[in-house]
């Protein structure tokens, strides 16, 4: 398919910690916005963040992703989707409570595309390197050729008696590889084409509506964490900001190459005591043990060359981003 350049985006989720960014880079790049939410107060803050952009952005209501044809209505007249909407958390009992919301939300997006989306020319699929990722007592760099059926036979296999991540881990790949099925078995009746970025744990500032860090998203209360309790420096991963990571979903529509690829957006491994070390000198959170992270062992990175190669991604340095999460917390009087 062409770039897209222009037009009205359709972003599923959108008062949502990413999309909320989703919807700001791409109002910023000229773009109109439907965000579909669950309900009016979901979305009255979101009407009030975007006011200066007039009608350059409208609401959508879908009151649940799952139902069947939820988003008949929402891809009308729209020339792309950004499909975010989908469950991140590790509390999770029965592992249908992340499995159903992924997977149905997902291809339930991708059918009514397919039936009523006649304009859309792209729909970019929010997955995560959940899909990717297998653990390992050994280093591994992984790439987008890597897929994660190690957590969809543990659950297979366990099923609630399955680890908490594990139950995440599958939702993000079956949803992820129904996706592709969907539009390799409906190659010939679709106008559109499909890209899947795949980020690892998402950090950065908030613009969503949260009133408390007991409110955080599950990523961004790893970090509140880390800064401020005893223990909270403990562990690391692999991450990418929030910001780059929206401009990547708007990379994905400008950039013609970006269809039909599977696209990791991380920038690279980190020990929580490396974000303790970044922070502005004088920040009131806890230092930890400086230092102590660069003795860290990191058994899994992600080759992010086919961002920068497809999306001319590049990424903001982690002292960047910890300036700006610490300056957003400080501003809020946390």
């Amino acid at each position: 398919m062409p770039a897209i350049t222009s037009g009205k985006v359709l972003v599923s989720g959108a008062n949502g910690y990413i999309a909320v960014w989703v919807v700001r880079t791409l109002l910023e790049e000229g773009f109109s916005v439907r965000g579909a939410v669950r309900s009016a107060e979901k979305g009255k803050h979101l009407s009030e963040l975007f006011a200066p952009y007039g009608d350059k952005f409208e609401l959508a209501i879908v009151p649940d992703i799952t139902a069947p044809g939820a988003f008949d209505e929402a891809v009308q007249g729209v020339d792309a989707i950004e499909h975010t909407a989908s469950p991140f958390h590790f509390q999770a009992d029965d592992p249908a409570e992340l499995l159903e919301p992924a997977i149905k939300g997902t291809v339930g997006i991708l059918e009514s595309a397919r039936k009523y989306g006649k304009d859309v020319k792209r729909v970019v699929v929010t997955s995560s390197c959940a899909a990717v990722m297998n653990i390992s007592t050994e280093p591994q760099v992984l790439s987008e050729l890597d897929w994660n059926d190690q957590a969809v036979k543990e659950v297979e296999e366990r099923g609630r008696a399955a680890s908490a991540g594990a139950k995440y881990r599958t939702s993000k790949t079956l949803a992820e590889r129904a996706a592709w099925d969907f539009v390799k078995t409906h190659k010939a009746e679709i106008g559109w084409d499909l890209s899947v970025l795949n980020p690892p744990l998402v950090l950065g500032p908030i613009l969503h509506a949260i009133a408390s860090p007991t409110a955080l998203n599950t990523s961004t209360r790893m970090m509140y964490d880390a800064f401020t309790t005893p223990d909270g420096a403990a562990g690391g991963g692999c991450w990418i900001d929030v910001r780059d990571l929206a401009l990547a979903h708007v990379r994905a529509l400008q950039r013609a190459a970006a269809g039909g690829e599977r696209i990791i957006i991380a920038v690279g491994a980190f020990a929580w005591q490396d974000w303790l070390d970044a922070a502005p000198a004088g920040s009131k959170y806890q230092k930890g043990t400086p230092g102590a992270g660069k003795d860290a062992v990191h058994l899994l990175r992600y080759k992010n060359e086919k961002s920068v190669r497809v999306l001319g991604m590049e990424y903001r340095s982690m002292a960047d981003t910890a300036k700006a999460v610490v300056e957003d917390w400080e501003a809020r009087g946390w």
